[in-house]
C-alpha cells in the first residue's frame, strides 16, 4: 500500500467515525387493483335550464338583461305593457265613480226613510225598498273595486320576473317585440353546473355513483399533460340507456366559468385490472434504462424494467410495472 493512498484512508477516517449505515428496507411485490379507466369528453349542463315568459301578451317596452348577465331569483328583467288594461282601468274608474255617486243618494233617501219610518209617516215596504236599493250599490261599488284589482294585478304581471338564480344564456326578444302569453323572453341556467357524460353501454355495468374521475383542463392539449388535471366525482348514473349509450353526470367545484355546452375530457373507471406495482423511490433510471434493485438468493441484483403509470395507493405513490418482476419478488429500497 502507497504512503499517498494511506493518507487519504487517515484523512477520511474522521468523516467515516462519523458516519451512520442504515439498513434497506425491502417491499414484497404483489398484485394490486388498478382502475380501469376510460376517456370520454363531458358537456358543461347547467342543473336548472328555466324559461322567464311573458305572464300577459303585449308589446316589450323594456328588458335590462342580455346574455351572460347573471340573475337573482325574482328580479325583474322586462316589463311588458298591455294598453287594453289602462283601456279597461279608465272605464271601471268612471263607473265607480257613477256608482259612488248614486249609493250616495241612496244613502241620504234611506236616512231620511228611517226618520220618517220612525214617526210613522212612511210604511215599512218603503224602507225596506230604500235599504235593498242602498245593499244592491254598495255590492256594485264592491264589484267594481275587485274587477279594477284584477287589472291592476294584470298590469304588475307584465313585469317578466327571473324564476330562479343564474346565468342568461340567451335573449331571443328585442325590445318592441310583440309577445304573446307564456313567450319566452330569457333562458336562464341555473343551480350550478355539471357535467354531463354519455358513455357506449357496454360500460354501464362498470360505473357507479360515487366514483372519482380525472377531468382535464380546459382547451387541454398533448402538451398540456395532467398538472392540470382535478378530480370530480359521479353524483348520478342515469337509469335509461339511449340509443346505446348511458348518460352520468359528475360534479366538479371549478365549473362556473365554464362556457355552458363546453366540451371537456374526462377519465372514468368503467372497472378493475389486476398489476404488479412498486413504490415510486424504487425504480433508479440511468442512461435512459430503468431499474429495481431485488433481493435474490440471500444477495441483492438489479434488473431491468419497464414502468407504466403512476397509482395512488394507501402507501404512497406507486408505479406500474409492467414487465421485469413477477409477484413474490421482494424489491430493496433505497
Amino acid at each position: 500500500m502507497t504512503r499517498p493512498f494511506i493518507a487519504i484512508i487517515f484523512a477520511l477516517f474522521p468523516l467515516l467515525a462519523g458516519t451512520q449505515f442504515v439498513a434497506s428496507e425491502e417491499y414484497l411485490v404483489s398484485p394490486v387493483m388498478i382502475p380501469v379507466m376510460k376517456s370520454v369528453f363531458g358537456q358543461v349542463r347547467s342543473r336548472d335550464l328555466v324559461p322567464a315568459r311573458a305572464r300577459i301578451g303585449g308589446t316589450l317596452v323594456e328588458i335590462s338583461v342580455e346574455e351572460g348577465d347573471q340573475v337573482e331569483a325574482g328580479q325583474v328583467i322586462a316589463q311588458v305593457v298591455d294598453d287594453k288594461l289602462d283601456l279597461q282601468l279608465r272605464a271601471l274608474a268612471a263607473s265607480r265613480q257613477a256608482v259612488t255617486a248614486q249609493l250616495g243618494n241612496a244613502s241620504t233617501n234611506l236616512e231620511r226613510a228611517q226618520q220618517l219610518f220612525s214617526r210613522g209617516t212612511i210604511a215599512k215596504s218603503r224602507l225596506d225598498e230604500l235599504q235593498t236599493q242602498f245593499d244592491v250599490l254598495t255590492n256594485q261599488l264592491r264589484e267594481t273595486d275587485a274587477q279594477m284589482a284584477v287589472i291592476v294585478e294584470q298590469s304588475n304581471q307584465g313585469k317578466v320576473r327571473a324564476p330562479s338564480t343564474g346565468r342568461i344564456l340567451s335573449v331571443p326578444v328585442t325590445q318592441g317585440s310583440v309577445l304573446l302569453p307564456g313567450e319566452t323572453v330569457a333562458r336562464i341556467a341555473g343551480g350550478g353546473y355539471l357535467l354531463r357524460l354519455s358513455l357506449p353501454e357496454r360500460h354501464a355495468a362498470g360505473i357507479n355513483d360515487g366514483d372519482q374521475v380525472i377531468v382535464g383542463a380546459r382547451g387541454l392539449t398533448p402538451e398540456d399533460g395532467d398538472a392540470s388535471s382535478v378530480t370530480g366525482q359521479l353524483v348520478k348514473v342515469y337509469p335509461e340507456i339511449e340509443n346505446g349509450r348511458v348518460i352520468a353526470d359528475v360534479k366538479l367545484e371549478t365549473l362556473g366559468d365554464f362556457f355552458v355546452g363546453e366540451r371537456v375530457l374526462v377519465s372514468v373507471p368503467i372497472g378493475q385490472r389486476v398489476a404488479l406495482a412498486v413504490p415510486r423511490e424504487a425504480v433508479a433510471t440511468r442512461h435512459g434504462i430503468d431499474y429495481v434493485t431485488i433481493e435474490l438468493n440471500g444477495s441483492t441484483t438489479e434488473v431491468s424494467i419497464i414502468p407504466g403509470a403512476e397509482i395512488s395507493a394507501d402507501e404512497g405513490v406507486l408505479i406500474e410495472i409492467l414487465t421485469g418482476l413477477r409477484a413474490g419478488d421482494t424489491v430493496v429500497l433505497p
